[in-house]
Parts: C-alpha cells; structure tokens; sequence
C-alpha cells in the first residue's frame, strides 16, 4: 500500500545546504515580505515565544474544560460526552490538543499543577481511547509480512496515487495557498521532534542510538539558530505570519490538529513507542520529495533563501535519515523486539490516514477558492514590527 502522507515541502533544483546561506536572495513577486525585516540583510535570530494565550471554544467540551482551566487546579466535576467525531471533530480534538499541551509549552494564566491533575487525566484517558479506536478503525488491520519490517516501510513511504498537497501548490499554488499551508504546519513544526524525544528513555542499544542521531540534527547539533522548529519560525517572518507558538491555533481545523494530537499520543504512552517509532520512521523516508517541491513553489514565488532554508535543510537532512529511520531505528527496534512490529507499522499507517483527511479538505477548499482553515489568514505584516 502506497502512503498518501505528506509531510511539508518540494524540489527539483539541487537543494541548498544551510551552511553555504551567506545572504536572502534578492526579492521578487509574492512572497517577499521578509526580506524588508531581515536586519542588515542577514539572518535574526529566533522570536522569543512565551506560553501562548487559551484558543477559543469550538463547543460543548471546549467551553467546559477553557472555564476549570482558568482557575486553580481542582477535581474536575462530571465531564461531557465524548463528541460523535473523536478522530476529526472540531471540539474533540481542540480538547485533545489542550490537555497534550499542557506537557509542552502550557498556556499564559493556566497553573503548571494542571498537567499532572488527575482529573483533567482521567478524562484524557477516555478521550484518548475514543481517538485511538478510531483511528486504528481507520487504519483497519496491520499485517506483519514476511519481507521484513524495512521492506514494508520502503512500501509505505513510496508516493501513491492519491492527492498531494506540495504536487497542488507546484500545480496550482499562489502565495496565500502557500500562507495557509505554513499555517496548518505550525501546530507540528513548532514543537517539531518534541513528541519523538520522549521514546528515547524507552529505547536502548542500537535503536536508542539511531533516533538520538536524528533528533540531534533536528534540534540542530545544539545550535540554537539551527534548530528545526526555530528555521521554520524563521520561514514564517519570511512570509510575513506570526511566527509565536500557538498563533494561529484558533484557524487549525480538526484534522490538522488530529495530525499533531496523533504523535503526542504516541510519544506519551510507552505502550506505543512502536507506533511512535513508525511514525517518525515514514515521516523520515517520505519528506525529501515533498519538502523539495515546496521550496521550489517558494522560490517561483519570490520568497527570500531565508524562507525556503527550513525545507532546504530537510531535504538535506532527511535524504540521510530516511535511512537510519527505517534501517537502524525501525528495523532496530523490531529485531530486538519482534512483537512491536504491528505497532511500528500502526503508527505507520495512522500518519498516512490522518494527513490523507487534511489533504483531501485542505485541496477540496483550495480548488472551490475558500480557505482551508476556519477562517482567513490576516494580511501579511509587512515587516517584523508590524
């Protein structure tokens, strides 16, 4: 089975190394917004990003847990339903997103004491199991061949029939296409191998060794400025958005939250370290086509060296994980534990169905000429202070 998952970005042209960026190309056309904020035409250094403010509810179960979350924390009373939608709903998975967050960033006015409140947990847990049962529903079973687990992996990671979102924006994109896209990729990108760090305590020997050499490189060998969530906020001052963590969390639909929530509920359980391991495994071996043909569609588009060099660097970056990722990684971890092979082909399977539903929507919106988020981007600043 082909995958359909995308994960952000395309090219053709040879990709750039990060460390031959001396200077933004000169500007041009749509996407040039950056360059006029970039001091002294050189690169800045990361915004600062504090906790970001609660989002908006989106119904019953939003509006019950934003109004306890404000006050101290306290034994949570009889908590609403479930919603008919648990893998894609709009309140469903804004809930799901604000109890994983608080083991990230937290948010401004919300106490610490609430991550570990047992209450707020115990609905997690039965919210969790709703989003699981449908996504493994999705899915539908998962077979162990006899090929081996890289060779189902190599399978799973060859580029299908279905629809692509870096293939549209070549095909189709223009520049508020592309704002939209960076805007959905900001729920992941910003937090991006945050979920995957939490499985290495559970990992040992040569598969434990594999995912510290791909997390070191996207938290940027220890270089702050180098850091991959840093090179994307980097990417959206170019483009003139909001680079703050949780800025546009209020315009993320359902499925692109369910994009993120998926990895947070791997990352946190240890039950499903293998299904975390296939997730980061085909994210890996997938990226390097898509993220080549989204700097491509920037660089039609004007966009500065500065805005295209997150994608550059991953093309870079991941022609060399994708190796380590299904041989080392994976393929490590199922030879010292054969029985987690199902499972890092789960989580697998589970990225492809979740970024399918956001691709089939966000491309369904794009080509009636709507936004694909629930509402409108704002008009781009035209330059850092605005």
């Amino acid at each position: 089975m082909a995958s359909t998952l995308e994960k952000p970005v395309p090219a053709d042209t040879a990709p750039l190394s990060p460390d031959a960026v001396d200077a933004p190309e000169t500007p041009a056309d749509d996407l040039t917004v950056g360059a006029t904020g970039t001091p002294a035409g050189g690169r800045v250094g990361p915004t600062e990003r504090p906790e970001p403010p609660l989002p908006e509810p989106r119904g019953e179960i939003t509006a019950f847990l934003l109004d306890h979350l404000r006050d101290e924390p306290h034994d949570l009373p009889a908590l609403p339903p479930v919603g008919d939608d648990p893998l894609f709903g709009e309140d469903e998975q804004l809930a799901l997103y604000l109890a994983y967050e608080l083991h990230y960033r937290g948010f401004e006015g919300v106490a610490e004491d609430w991550e570990w409140e047992p209450s707020l947990l115990a609905w997690r847990r039965r919210q969790e199991r709703a989003f699981e049962e449908a996504l493994r529903e999705t899915v539908g079973p998962v077979e162990v061949s006899d090929e081996g687990i890289v060779a189902q992996l190599d399978e799973l990671a060859t580029p299908g029939d279905g629809p692509s979102l870096s293939q549209w924006l070549v095909d189709h994109g223009e520049a508020h296409h592309v704002r939209e896209f960076c805007a959905h990729r900001t729920a992941w990108q910003l937090k991006e191998a945050d979920p995957h760090t939490w499985v290495i305590p559970r990992l040992y020997g040569a598969a434990k060794a594999a995912l510290v050499h791909i997390q070191a490189d996207e938290y940027g060998e220890g270089v702050e400025e180098d850091v991959h969530a840093e090179l994307f906020a980097l990417t959206l001052r170019e483009l003139g958005m909001d680079d703050s963590y949780g800025a546009y969390l209020d315009l993320l639909p359902g499925p692109t939250l369910a994009g993120t929530n998926v990895v947070s509920l791997f990352g946190l359980h240890r039950r499903l370290r293998g299904a975390a391991i296939g997730h980061l495994a085909i994210f890996e071996m997938f990226s390097v086509l898509p993220m080549g043909r989204v700097s491509d569609v920037l660089g039609r588009l004007g966009a500065s060296t500065w805005a295209r060099l997150f994608f550059d660097t991953h093309v870079v970056a991941d022609a060399d994980h994708q190796t380590i990722a299904a041989r080392d990684l994976a393929g490590g971890l199922v030879a010292q534990d054969p029985r987690l092979a199902v499972d890092v082909l789960f989580g697998a399977h589970a990225i492809g169905a979740v970024e399918a539903e956001m691709t089939r929507r966000t491309i369904a919106a794009w080509e009636a000429g709507e936004t694909s988020l629930r509402r409108a981007l704002s008009e781009p600043a035209q330059d850092r202070g605005a």
